[in-house]
């Protein structure tokens, strides 16, 4: 394996672990350029990305580098360099651009679109249908349909591509479109503060027709950053420009957010996106390898499909991975074989066992409260329906007895816990908001 094929394979293993949009700010444009005696050094290009991948990911990078059977590398250095264009590539990249014959440069491409990530592509089910539907209104009428939209659920899910999805479409209209991960809006912010560019930088977020931000769950708690970006909102959306936003959770959730953005975060339509049931799993399976070109037997999907369970980007690492394998060997897999070079994968995911600290630690990070506050014998009103959720998800995902449920908070009585399961379930069936903040809560515990 040589230094790119290596490199792509950490790509490969750093994805899962992130969103879409903090994996192409920070990892694009990346490459090894030395491998030697267990010192690798990994080229970035700009001090702003070195700094970053030293302070927030050199860990994960070193933990990918281990997965991947390169456990010897002692030391990983980071360093400032432009790739050098082979001859190769120049030829290709003339002989493209000579191909063109309208060369009107794709201007939606320097916000960081990725050309997959297209409608026509989508797998629609019932775990996405609603957030699907929303987005093909607001790319056919944008600043009027929903505005704004905001798409909350879990990772790997589907969030990025719906919102890349309306970026494509609507640069079809206009070029002033901005995507952006809620890190950079935020990283943005503070360098213009510090440089005195608050002007420019105004002028980069206000003078466009659509702003799709992702992950705006990181808001929370950053004062500074919530007053430029609400400010950003009413002047995009008081000239009816179209802002679609997405997290991990809904509005009412994101801790330390300030309530005049979760009120306008409501203005519009809040849609969720849940986990694919089985058959939607197969479907985007069987888009992928139409995708690649490559085919592969309903068994074999159906086999992945039903052992990988939490999202679209697990779904897609496991088959990569066996593609990779085949093509490798130069032969097609059989279900039996499949079983052997999947069997890691699926054994990994199959032992993150659900268990009452997994859902404890769970619903306390939802609601951004302190494990003790949440186990012990506080008896603040905030803490009540948190607690009551643990109780209702230890008996409804491991079906854990009552009276062990009670002990698990604080030595309470098993008829606590079981009026608190009633309770939950009917509310569960019952409040829509109740159901929206359980299931965001269930997908923090399986994409663990």
């Amino acid at each position: 394996m040589n230094n790119e094929q290596l490199w792509q394979a950490i790509l490969g293993e750093i994805e899962l672990s992130l969103s879409r949009a903090n994996f192409t700010t920070w990892f694009k444009n990346t490459f090894i350029s030395s491998l030697e005696n267990n010192r690798v050094i990994i080229c970035v290009p700009n001090t702003f990305t070195k700094a970053w991948l030293e302070k927030k990911y050199h860990k994960e990078i070193a933990n990918a580098f281990k997965s991947v059977g390169s456990a010897e590398i002692k030391e990983i250095l980071y360093k400032v360099e432009a790739r050098k264009e082979s001859p190769a590539e120049a030829f290709a990249k003339k002989a493209k651009t000579e191909s063109i014959v309208d060369n009107k440069p794709k201007i939606v491409n320097r916000f960081g679109l990725n050309n997959r990530y297209v409608f026509d592509n989508f797998i629609v089910g019932k775990n996405n249908e609603l957030a699907h539907a929303a987005c093909q209104a607001v790319a056919a009428n944008p600043g009027h349909a929903y505005n704004p939209l905001f798409i909350y659920g879990g990772v790997g899910l589907g969030k990025t591509h719906l919102l890349q999805a309306i970026g494509h479409e609507l640069s079809k209209k206009t070029d002033k479109i901005l995507y952006v991960s809620c890190e950079r809006f935020t990283n943005d912010y503070v360098q213009a503060v510090r440089n005195g560019q608050a002007k420019g930088f105004k002028d980069h977020y206000r003078n466009i027709n659509l702003l799709l931000i992702d992950d705006i769950h990181f808001m929370g708690g950053k004062d500074g950053t919530q007053e430029e970006f609400f400010h950003t909102f009413n002047e995009l959306h008081q000239t009816n420009k179209q802002i679609v936003i997405s997290s991990d959770r809904p509005p009412k959730a994101i801790p330390a957010l300030e309530k005049r953005l979760l009120s306008r975060f409501e203005w519009g339509l809040i849609a969720d996106i849940s986990s694919p049931d089985l058959e939607t799993r197969i479907a985007i399976l069987e888009a992928k390898c139409r995708e690649k070109n490559y085919k592969l037997d309903r068994e074999i999907l159906t086999y992945i499909a039903d052992n990988i369970t939490n999202n679209i980007r697990e779904l897609e690492g496991a088959l990569n991975r066996l593609i990779a394998y085949y093509e490798f060997n130069n032969s097609l897999p059989s279900i039996e074989s499949t079983k052997n070079v999947l069997a890691g994968v699926i054994s990994n995911f199959q032992t993150k066992s659900t268990t009452p600290k997994t859902i404890i630690d769970a619903v306390a990070k939802f609601f951004d409260i302190n494990i003790k506050d949440l186990t012990g014998q506080s008896r603040k009103k905030e803490l009540v329906i948190p607690r009551q959720i643990v109780m209702y998800l230890m008996r409804k995902e491991i079906n854990a007895s009552y009276p062990s449920i009670g002990q698990e908070l604080g030595g309470r009585d098993h008829t606590t816990a079981m009026h608190a399961f009633n309770k939950m379930e009917k509310e569960y069936q019952d409040d829509e908001r109740v159901r929206q903040n359980i299931n965001s809560i269930k997908q923090l515990i399986y994409s663990c």
